[in-house]
């Protein structure tokens, strides 16, 4: 944790000085300039306590918007002068680069800009992702499911893009809709104000979902009336038939750590007839952790997110080196996985070597 608390700090006091002897500007400029910049990130802090709550909703989320935007700008701009730094050990890059000059500032400012204007672009791009689920278990009929994760709603994706999600949804005319968590950001305030319930009540399929860590960071109880609000089928640690053919199991987030197992959850199942045994299975986990328990389980499929594949690069190096998948398809046994990089995310809205997504699975026969 104290490591965690530092990073950031060393970051703030590495970039300030680079910024004050790069700019070749009056002192009064400069610490205009880089006082703006730590007060940006500075400004995260008084979320803590959910004090954007006690803020008029343009203020807060324009708030929330600028204060969690810095973090991903400081990482980009650490790495930038990181490679200078090392380009004049390294005897490539000139002293006179990295002091009092105008033209370098300006460099760094347009390439700061530019990526960070295709990282917006890119996240409002949400990439439609096709997936083929098949199994010789009988099925009524194939199936067409939407499968979302990490929608994040709150001060940064506001109804009116939550509308523009369900109309991308309601598009795709499907069966059932899963999603696998992280609904909600944090805060309940926007969700409420917005009355953003309504807007899943237009989706034109049922809904079934599980808790994430967000659904905890905002208040489970709240949350859960939420969700109850919203029509959706919030299973924990519960499971639901559909069509006599498919059984939908939605597990407990890991922040809570007596959560049933997924052996345990799967005992539970009925026989749904001697040739269906316990039916096709799909469990929604939001946290792809221990993806070998759902194998040994003999759990057909399992939906996850909570990853975002961090969101930019490279944290998305690291994601990658932690989880045994931490996107995309993946499969153990017989068992199948697909673990979303979500269609929203927490924070700054940019994706950079990542992608916003929502998958359309069918579920069918083998032939």
């Amino acid at each position: 944790m104290l490591v965690f608390m530092a990073l950031p700090l060393l970051a703030v006091i590495y970039l300030s000085w680079h910024l004050w002897v790069l700019l070749p500007l009056h002192s009064v400029w400069k610490v205009l300039i880089v006082g703006l910049g730590i007060g940006s990130f500075l400004l995260m802090f008084l979320n803590f306590g959910r004090r954007f709550d006690t803020l008029p909703l343009p203020l807060a989320t324009a708030c929330y918007e600028v204060s969690t935007s810095s973090i991903f700008v400081m990482l980009y701009l650490v790495m930038l002068f990181l490679a200078l730094d090392l380009g004049r050990l390294l005897r490539l890059v000139p002293r006179s680069w990295l002091y009092a000059n105008g033209v370098s500032a300006l460099v760094i400012a347009v390439a700061i800009v530019g990526i960070f204007v295709y990282g917006y672009l890119h996240y409002n791009n949400k990439v439609r992702v096709p997936l083929r689920l098949t199994t010789t278990k009988p099925l009524s009929k194939a199936y067409k499911v939407v499968m979302m994760s990490d929608l994040h709603i709150g001060y940064h994706n506001p109804r009116k893009e939550l509308a523009r999600w369900v109309d991308l949804v309601n598009g795709e005319h499907p069966d059932f809709i899963l999603i696998a968590g992280d609904i909600i950001d944090g805060s309940m305030r926007p969700l409420v104000e917005e009355r953003m319930h309504e807007e899943f009540r237009r989706l034109e399929a049922p809904v079934y979902a599980c808790l994430g860590n967000h659904e905890y960071y905002a208040g489970s109880p709240e949350a859960q009336q939420f969700y109850r609000d919203a029509g959706i089928r919030l299973l924990i640690d519960d499971y639901a038939v559909i069509d006599s053919c498919i059984v939908v199991i939605g597990r407990d987030d890991r922040t809570n750590m007596r959560r049933q197992s997924v052996k345990e959850l799967t005992k539970k199942l009925p026989l749904l007839g001697r040739e269906q045994g316990r039916g096709y299975t799909i469990v929604l986990d939001h946290q792809p952790y221990h993806l070998d328990r759902a194998e040994q389980a003999g759990v057909d499929f399992q939906l996850s997110g909570h990853t975002h594949r961090g969101q930019v690069w490279p944290i998305s190096w690291i994601t990658d080196a932690i989880y045994e998948c931490s996107w995309g398809h993946h499969q153990r046994g017989h068992t199948r996985y697909y673990v979303s990089s979500g269609i929203g995310l927490w924070g700054g809205k940019f994706r950079i070597g990542t992608q916003s997504e929502y998958v359309v699975a069918t579920i069918e026969n083998e032939e």
